[in-house]
C-alpha cells in the first residue's frame, strides 16, 4: 500500500487554456506537491490538444478526474451527443482530438479516492461524487448536500469537487467540502484559482496572470476562429460570481423559500 500524499494541489476546470495552466503549474507549492489532482473539464476550450499533452507530460504525479465536458467531448466524437446540444468551442475542440486524446478522455475515472495525510481518504470529483454534472454551491441547502453525499462511506470526511468555477470551503454535516475554483474559466476574478491540501489544512490559492498577455497567448496558440473573443470573455473574469450563482442556483434544486 502506498503512503498517503503529504500535499496535494488541486486544479479544476482548465477548459483548454494553456497559459493560465502553466502559470499555476509554476507555483512553488504546485511544483513541490506529491500529487496534482485535476478535477475535470480539462480540454473543452480553445487549446484542447496542448492542454492534454501538457497533462500527460506530468506523469504519474498527475491524477485526472472526468468532468462532464470531458465526457461530452467523447460523445461528440462518437456521435452520441447531438451537435446542437454543444457549445461552438466544444464542437471545435472535439474535432481536434486524436485517437490517443480520445482514449485518454474516455478512460478518465469519476470519482477518484486518494489517501492524503491529515485528511484520510479524500474523494475527488467534478460535480458531486455521484454525478459529474450535479450542481452544488456554497449556499446550497443542507438537505441537497446530504442527498449528494449520501453514498459516501463514513470514513470519508473530505470531498473536493469542481464544475461551478467558484472557490469555496464549507462544512456539510461534519464533512469538509472544497471547490478550488477554475483555472481556465474563472467566474468573478481573473487568474487561476486552485487549492492546496497539506498537513490537514486546506488553502484556497490564487495565481494572478497578465490577462492581456494570456489572451494573446490563447489567440496565438489556437486555431479556433473565435479564440480571442472567447479568451477575452473568460480570462478577464467578465462573467461575475454573483451572475454565475444566479444562473447555477436553480440547478441545485432550491425553491423560492428554502434556500439558505
Amino acid at each position: 500500500m502506498s503512503l498517503p500524499a503529504r500535499s496535494v494541489a488541486v486544479l479544476s476546470d482548465l477548459h483548454g487554456v494553456l497559459p493560465v495552466l502553466e502559470a499555476v503549474l509554476a507555483e512553488p507549492d504546485v511544483r513541490e506537491a506529491d500529487l496534482l489532482v485535476f478535477t475535470g473539464d480539462l480540454a473543452a476550450g480553445p487549446q484542447p490538444v496542448a492542454v492534454l499533452d501538457r497533462l500527460r507530460g506530468l506523469g504519474e504525479r498527475a491524477v485526472l478526474v472526468r468532468g462532464n465536458a470531458d465526457r461530452e467531448l467523447v460523445a461528440l466524437v462518437r456521435g452520441t451527443l447531438p451537435p446542437g446540444e454543444a457549445l461552438p468551442v466544444d464542437l471545435w475542440a472535439a474535432r481536434r482530438l486524436t485517437p490517443s486524446h480520445l482514449a485518454l478522455l474516455d478512460g478518465l475515472p469519476h470519482p477518484v479516492v486518494r489517501e492524503v495525510a491529515g485528511f484520510g481518504p479524500v474523494v475527488f470529483c467534478h460535480g458531486t461524487p455521484r454525478d459529474d454534472e450535479e450542481v452544488v454551491l456554497v449556499d446550497t441547502r443542507p438537505a441537497k448536500w446530504a442527498e449528494a453525499l449520501a453514498g459516501l462511506p463514513d470514513e470519508v470526511r473530505t470531498v473536493v469537487c469542481g464544475h461551478t468555477h467558484m472557490p469555496f470551503v464549507r462544512l456539510v454535516g461534519g464533512r469538509l467540502v472544497v471547490n478550488p475554483g477554475s483555472v481556465g474559466m474563472p467566474y468573478g476574478r481573473p487568474g487561476g484559482s486552485w487549492a492546496l491540501l497539506r498537513d490537514g489544512q486546506v488553502a484556497l490559492r490564487h495565481t494572478p496572470v497578465d490577462v492581456p498577455a494570456a489572451i494573446d497567448a490563447v489567440a496565438a496558440g489556437s486555431a479556433y476562429p473565435e479564440a480571442r473573443a472567447w479568451a477575452e470573455t473568460y480570462l478577464s473574469g467578465a462573467v461575475g460570481d454573483l451572475e454565475a450563482l444566479a444562473a447555477f442556483g436553480p440547478r441545485d434544486g432550491r425553491g423560492g423559500c428554502d434556500a439558505e
